[in-house]
C-alpha cells in the first residue's frame, strides 16, 4: 500500500536582518535642558569659583590680588564675625517659626475651608510681591513707630514688658531692636511659607478626615495623626524657603535694625562695597554657604521626610 505524502511547501528566503528603528528625538531631552543648564553655569558656577578664589587672594585693591591660597581669611573671619553668624541664624529661626505659626492656620482654612474666597485670600496673600521689597520694609518703620497705635497697643497689652525683659526691645521702643528685624523678615518671607504649605495641604484626600471621624477621632486627633504628617513636605519646604533668604538678608536689619542689631548679611555688604576687603567678604558668603548647607541636611534627614513641594 502506498502512503502518499504531500511535498513540503518550498522554503521562503530568510529575509535579510533588520536594523531597529533609529529612535528619534532622543537628543530632545538634552537640547530642552541645555538652557537651563547654561544659565547655570554662567551664572551660579562662574560665579562661584571667582567667589573661591578669591576667598584665598591676597593683597590690596590698589595693587591687586593675587591667588596666594591663604586660608587663614577664613578662621579670621569666623573668629571675627561669629557673634553676627549666631544673631543671624537666631534671627532667621524666630522668623521661621513665627512665618510657620501664622502661615499654617492660614493655608489650612484656604485648602479646607475658603470656598468661593479660596482665589481672593490667594491674590491677598502674593499682594506684597506686587510692590517692591525695599517699599514693604520702609513701610515697617512707619508701622513701628514710637507712638504709633502698634506700640501703644504693645504697651497696654504688657508685651513690650516681656520682650523688654528678653532683650528684643528697648524701654516703649520697637524700631532699631531685634524685635523689629525678626518682624520685617516675618512679613516680608510670610507668602514664601503659605504657598508651599498651601499645596501641600490640597493634596490631602478629604476622605481621609472623614475616614478619621467615623473612627470617632477627635478634631485634634485628626490633624496630629492625618493632616500634619501627611502636609510635612510643604512645612519642609515653607521652612527652608524661609529660614534660607532670611538667614542672609541684610535689608531688614539695615532699615529696621540699629548697630547692634547687625546680621552677616550686613557684614558681607560691607566688606564688598565700603572696606573693599573682598577676600574677606568672600570668605564669609562660603562660610555661611557652608553653614546653611550642614544645617539643611541635618534638619532634612531629621524631618523624616526627603518628598518636597
Amino acid at each position: 500500500m502506498a502512503t502518499l505524502t504531500e511535498a513540503p511547501p518550498p522554503l521562503s528566503p530568510t529575509a535579510p536582518d533588520k536594523k531597529p528603528p533609529r529612535r528619534r528625538g532622543r537628543w530632545t531631552p538634552y537640547w530642552l535642558l541645555l538652557p537651563g543648564m547654561l544659565w547655570l553655569i554662567v551664572f551660579f558656577a562662574l560665579p562661584m569659583i571667582y567667589q573661591a578664589s578669591t576667598s584665598v587672594q591676597t593683597g590690596s585693591l590698589e595693587d591687586g590680588y593675587k591667588v596666594t591660597w591663604h586660608l587663614a581669611t577664613y578662621w579670621d573671619a569666623l573668629s571675627e564675625y561669629w557673634p553676627k553668624f549666631a544673631r543671624s541664624v537666631l534671627y532667621a529661626a524666630a522668623a521661621t517659626v513665627l512665618c510657620l505659626l501664622l502661615g499654617y492656620p492660614l493655608a489650612y482654612l484656604i485648602a479646607f475651608r475658603a470656598g468661593r474666597w479660596r482665589n481672593l485670600i490667594m491674590i491677598l496673600v502674593i499682594a506684597p510681591f506686587f510692590t517692591s521689597f525695599l517699599i514693604r520694609t520702609l513701610a515697617w518703620k512707619t508701622i513701628l513707630a514710637d507712638g504709633g497705635p502698634v506700640v501703644a497697643a504693645l504697651n497696654s497689652l504688657h508685651v513690650l514688658d516681656v520682650t523688654g525683659w528678653l532683650g528684643w526691645t528697648a524701654g516703649d521702643r520697637v524700631l532699631a531692636t531685634p524685635l523689629a528685624v525678626v518682624c520685617g523678615l516675618t512679613y516680608n518671607f510670610l507668602p514664601f511659607m503659605i504657598l508651599p504649605l498651601y499645596t501641600s495641604l490640597e493634596r490631602i484626600d478629604v476622605r481621609l478626615h472623614e475616614a478619621a471621624g467615623d473612627l470617632y477621632a477627635k478634631p485634634i486627633t485628626t490633624f496630629r495623626r492625618v493632616t500634619f504628617p501627611l502636609s510635612m513636605p510643604g512645612v519642609v519646604s515653607g521652612t527652608l524657603l524661609t529660614f534660607i533668604p532670611a538667614a542672609g538678608d541684610y535689608v531688614n536689619a539695615e532699615l529696621l535694625g540699629s548697630t547692634h542689631t547687625r546680621m552677616i548679611g550686613n557684614v558681607i555688604q560691607t566688606q564688598f562695597l565700603r572696606v573693599l576687603d573682598y577676600p574677606t567678604a568672600a570668605a564669609l558668603s562660603f562660610i555661611l554657604m557652608a553653614a546653611i548647607l550642614l544645617m539643611i541636611t541635618f534638619y532634612i534627614r531629621r524631618s523624616g521626610t526627603e518628598d518636597l513641594v
